[in-house]
């Protein structure tokens, strides 16, 4: 049967004036929310006669425009750094130690927080990653392989060691925790390590510790590294979990360890995170048990935290000075970082004479080999500086992109 074609064309007259109605009305829409907003900027006595008016005719632009700037003020407190005074600080300090002593299985979460000291910036901080993207700006590089384990590693990896912490779930791709010493078997690297790549054509997967960062050429859902498994020659790729990805390796991960941690913890501890992502991961959290089952929680964070209502305790501080005090509370003396003890130069496979000029970051050098020939053989192609990781703010970036583009078609 064929298509009447005065039809045809009623039918198509008719879908265009609908879409221009909407357009034309979106406009008005946009021109009533941009008359209003100017009046609401102005104090009341300074408004005109036509100014008033409009406020009272856009009651519902008005009330629109309240609860969006209500929302902004919320964000921006939550945004704000909040520090305790100083005798606030050790009071609450004090309280936290009690905790750990009377722990019977206390578990650490950690977040980019307690790597500020060591000069890898955080991601919702003011000048975090994630808050500089979203404003459109620029990320400030750094070489993040010259990075070392801070104050909060090394009391961290103490106190596992004092039986006092039993297992750390790290958020962190930065790979300290691992080089200040903690055990891999106490240690959840939740969103992989920046000197690991592995071969998931082997099985089980074959694991290669470097002693540089893996991930210059990856990125959010592109994860080859360029380099070949020395068993089978199938591509290596990076462990890191990108934003938007969800991640499925055993190791580093060790979801496993992470999960049956949480199962035991009578006690969580959550250092420097904003706990955003980790808030996501029920597992984590025992929320299939009663509330008075579940693990206390105590919280050190600059920032608000979706946690905060729940804690038992949150102490805003410098994770740093927190542990140091807490350290001092409970009588441990914190180590130092030694480079010449740091495991990871134990666990790294060396780089075949074919790969050695397969990437241009950094390499660390033990103390003992700084004129050796690990030193000479695997130096960078060319000398470069201010090098971000692959995996450092570029997954974020790129997945904002992507789901902005799709909600614009």
């Amino acid at each position: 049967m064929e298509e009447d074609p005065e039809t045809g064309n009623s039918s198509r007259a008719e879908r265009k004036a609908l879409e221009k109605a909407k357009i034309l009305q979106r406009e008005r829409e946009r021109m009533v929310f941009r008359l209003v907003g100017r009046a609401l900027k102005k104090p009341e006595s300074e408004r005109s006669e036509e100014e008033a008016a409009a406020l009272l005719l856009h009651r519902e632009a008005v009330e629109e425009l309240c609860r969006r700037q209500i929302r902004r003020n919320v964000l921006k407190r939550k945004q704000e750094e909040v520090f305790d005074d100083a005798n606030e600080l050790k009071g609450k300090v004090k309280q936290l130690a009690a905790a750990v002593k009377q722990a019977n299985h206390l578990v650490v979460y950690t977040g980019a927080g307690i790597s500020t000291a060591a000069s890898i910036p955080d991601y919702r901080g003011p000048n975090g990653v994630w808050t500089q993207l979203q404003k459109g700006q620029a990320i400030s590089s750094s070489d993040l392989s010259k990075a070392e384990p801070t104050v909060t590693h090394m009391c961290i990896r103490e106190l596992h060691k004092e039986k006092l912490v039993k297992h750390v779930v790290s958020q962190n791709c930065d790979g300290l925790h691992l080089r200040s010493g903690l055990p891999r078997s106490a240690l959840s690297e939740l969103h992989g390590n920046m000197f690991i790549e592995v071969c998931t054509a082997c099985s089980p997967v074959r694991e290669f510790v470097r002693l540089f960062d893996v991930t210059e050429r990856t990125s959010l859902h592109r994860h080859g590294t360029g380099r070949r498994c020395s068993q089978c020659g199938s591509e290596l790729r990076d462990t890191i979990v990108h934003f938007g990805e969800r991640g499925t390796l055993e190791q580093p991960l060790n979801w496993k360890g992470a999960a049956e941690a949480a199962t035991e913890a009578d006690v969580i501890l959550c250092l420097g995170s904003s706990l955003k992502v980790l808030k996501k991961y029920p597992c984590l959290w025992s929320m299939n048990r009663p509330a008075n089952k579940r693990p206390k929680l105590y919280i050190v964070n600059l920032q608000w935290t979706p946690k905060d209502d729940l804690a038992v305790l949150k102490i805003h501080g410098k994770c740093d000075n927190v542990m140091s005090l807490l350290m001092e509370e409970l009588n441990v003396q914190i180590p130092k970082y030694s480079r010449a003890e740091d495991p990871i130069f134990n666990l790294a496979t060396p780089l075949g004479p074919e790969e050695i000029q397969s990437h241009t970051r950094e390499v660390l050098v033990a103390p003992d080999e700084q004129a050796g020939p690990t030193a000479k053989n695997e130096q960078p192609l060319e000398e470069t500086t201010s090098l971000q990781g692959g995996w450092f703010g570029r997954g974020y970036s790129k997945g904002r992109r992507a789901r902005k583009k799709k909600l614009h078609n």
